[in-house]
């Protein structure tokens, strides 16, 4: 009997680390979405539009990195 509580309480923690670890997946995904989406527009625009918002094109990773993950 002790067996089949150990096993059942076993696949209950599988179904939580697999919940969790797809969570986690989502949230990077989301989150590289949001990085490609910043750098992609960003990167589109000219250079007198860049300057006008107070942006060099060495800037554009930085602030893409800092708008999907945080400072």
């Amino acid at each position: 009997m002790a067996l089949a509580t150990q096993t059942r309480t076993l696949g209950l923690d599988l179904g939580r680390s697999f919940a969790s670890l797809r969570a986690q997946l989502a949230d990077r995904l989301a989150k590289r979405r949001v990085y490609n989406r910043t750098y992609n527009e960003l990167a589109s625009l000219s250079d007198r539009d860049l300057a006008d918002l107070g942006l060099t094109r060495s800037a554009i990773k930085g602030l893409a990195y800092r708008t999907a993950y945080g400072a």
